[in-house]
């Protein structure tokens, strides 16, 4: 079944939401990553967040950058997404596992930690991208979104993620929403959909039990006349090149670069979202020197 990412409206536009389901995705992700289970589902949490926020961007060219590090073993877990549905990530530790947590669910608060910052980077064709970061709730990454779009865009918001680990880990399921409330939406509304929240079940159980992502959304505002007005597929796709890695080389300074080429040895660079490995001989060095 193919990943799919719909955008619409309930309560006659009182609620907007995006939903996703991303197994593909992060399938693909946790084999280039070989993740542990811990990993994949914190690296797949953060991968479907970033799917579904960049899918609220206006334009095409806008890019968005979600990074949490709340200073535990999993260390930083980047992802950078865009609005057609391309994503990319990366998690420091893809190795981190932890024993389960009380709730016997794979612990990633424990392996993000919660000494640390949520940041997101929206590059919207501005002189400047916007920064926004708050404190690190729990560490689940469903609930630091909640509390970044409550806090800092100031929007009433529900988020719910969901990665569901085989024991040979692969993933059995993977998606996600957010479900946010409009300006005048009434308290009867907020109520019920937060009713509903409670009673659903977690979004992976369902997606796993072959239900689609869009009935999930239609069973969920039953009666509250949804509206569907977009779909989407998000796909993991990295777009590193020799080009831009050369670009970073020669951003490290014409003295390091000197450095490396009086070594003499061949320089390998990784990059960080596809593990696509970069060989840079010391005549290529050389080359890049001439051309400084």
């Amino acid at each position: 079944m193919k990943d799919v990412l719909i955008i619409g409206t309930a309560a006659e536009g009182a609620v907007r939401f995006v939903a996703t389901s991303t197994t593909n995705l992060v399938n693909e992700a946790v084999k280039i990553h070989e993740c542990s289970a811990t990993a994949a589902a914190a690296l797949g949490r953060m991968l479907t967040s970033g799917a579904m926020m960049a899918s609220m961007f206006k334009n095409d060219k806008d890019v968005l950058t979600l990074q949490i590090n709340g200073g535990g073993p999993a260390g930083s877990v980047v992802v950078t997404a865009y609005p057609d549905g391309r994503v990319k990530g990366y998690i420091g530790n893809p190795q981190v596992d932890l024993p389960s947590n009380a709730q016997g669910k794979l612990d990633v608060g424990g392996a993000i930690g919660t000494n640390g910052m949520l940041t997101i980077i929206k590059d919207i064709g501005l002189r400047e991208p916007y920064v926004g970061q708050i404190p690190i709730v729990t560490g689940e990454i469903g609930d630091d979104l909640s509390y970044y779009f409550t806090q800092s865009e100031q929007t009433p918001t529900a988020v719910g993620i969901g990665v569901l680990v085989d024991n040979d880990l692969s993933i059995r399921s993977s998606g996600g929403f957010i479900i946010q409330m409009m300006p005048g939406a009434s308290d009867l509304v907020a109520d019920l959909v937060t009713y509903r929240l409670q009673e659903m079940q977690s979004i992976s159980s369902q997606l796993d039990s072959g239900k689609d992502i869009e009935t999930i959304m239609k069973d969920l505002f039953e009666d509250m006349s949804i509206k569907i007005m977009e779909h989407r597929e998000p796909y993991f796709k990295c777009d590193c090149s020799r080009e831009k890695v050369e670009k970073a080389l020669i951003s490290i300074g014409k003295k390091d670069l000197e450095e490396i080429y009086e070594e003499g040895g061949t320089e390998e660079i990784k990059c960080n979202f596809c593990n696509k490995s970069y060989l840079f001989t010391k005549e290529d060095i050389g080359s890049i020197l001439n051309n400084q």
